[in-house]
């Protein structure tokens, strides 16, 4: 098994950018969730309600970042003394926000009131203390530092999709950071940690999907093949604690380092039992 596919995303719920290589650290791959689009009063949005998200491209500056929608573009810069508390979930850190100038650009954009906001080194958040053993720390994701997912278990789903006459979908849609090549569908809810360029990482927790694995990544809109209803065919969560479908796993970091498109990934601990899921009748 190998590496095949490593992402950022440096504004949340913005474009994902391939990487050969990525840096990690505890909270995560470099770069990755950085920047935030909020509400004036620093609840997070996402594409789940502002889909035209899907649509900004987002590239670290100096600085900063720069951002662009089409043909608008946008630099901010941001001053670490002018904060504001955010909310990611049920969690809150207090990020550096942008000037106003830049707000209001973005707020046009948009067409609606918002802000952007930086995990910048001031800002602290760590989260997950029950599933990863103690609170892991994390950017702006919306629970742990890496997310992995699997070839084979996305080759299971479209095959899912198609039997229902839907097309396939690509594993963009899952906004994913490392993408391993494997053979069998659904290994991944064995694996408890892998090894990957020396790095271990504890696979803590199933990600539930949500609405978003049903937008188009470059353009925001709701079309294609809909993940949601070829995952509740198998893989639909019978632990109330993670409800929902599930696909991919929730990872932490356990040391830092670096890892490159062809890493080979292995596994170094197991489960004894996977995931409970629901048996449809």
């Amino acid at each position: 098994m190998k590496v095949i596919g490593l992402n950022i995303h440096p504004l949340k719920s913005g474009r994902a950018i391939a990487q050969q290589a990525v840096s990690i650290r505890y909270d995560g791959l470099v770069g990755d969730r950085r920047f935030m689009i909020v509400e004036p009063d620093g609840k997070f949005i996402t594409q789940r309600e502002l889909q035209l998200l899907a649509q900004v491209e987002a590239t670290h500056v100096a600085g900063g970042v720069h951002l662009k929608m089409g043909t608008k573009t946008a630099t901010a810069t941001f001053d670490p003394n002018n904060r504001l508390d955010v909310r990611v979930w049920d969690s809150e850190v207090n990020a550096a926000v942008a000037a106003d100038g830049v707000n209001t650009i973005l707020s046009g954009w948009f067409d609606r009131p918002v802000k952007l906001v930086h995990m910048d080194d001031k800002a602290k958040r760590a989260v997950g203390a029950e599933w990863a053993g103690e609170a892991a720390p994390v950017g702006f994701a919306d629970g742990f530092p890496v997310l992995i997912t699997t070839t084979s278990s996305l080759a299971d789903l479209n095959a899912t999709l198609i039997a229902k006459g839907q097309e396939p979908v690509g594993m963009e849609r899952f906004r994913t950071n490392i993408l391993i090549d494997n053979d069998d569908a659904w290994d991944e809810d064995f694996w408890e940690s892998v090894e990957i360029g020396g790095i271990v990482f504890d696979l803590v927790k199933p990600c539930a999907r949500c609405i978003m694995t049903t937008q188009d990544q470059v353009t925001g809109e709701r079309i294609g093949g809909n993940p949601i209803q070829g995952l509740a065919e198998k893989r639909m969560s019978a632990d109330r604690r993670v409800p929902g479908v599930l696909f991919g796993w929730n990872a932490v970091p356990r040391g830092e380092g670096t890892i490159s498109l062809g890493d080979e990934m292995r596994v170094v601990g197991t489960r004894e039992q996977c995931w409970p899921m629901k048996i449809r009748a």
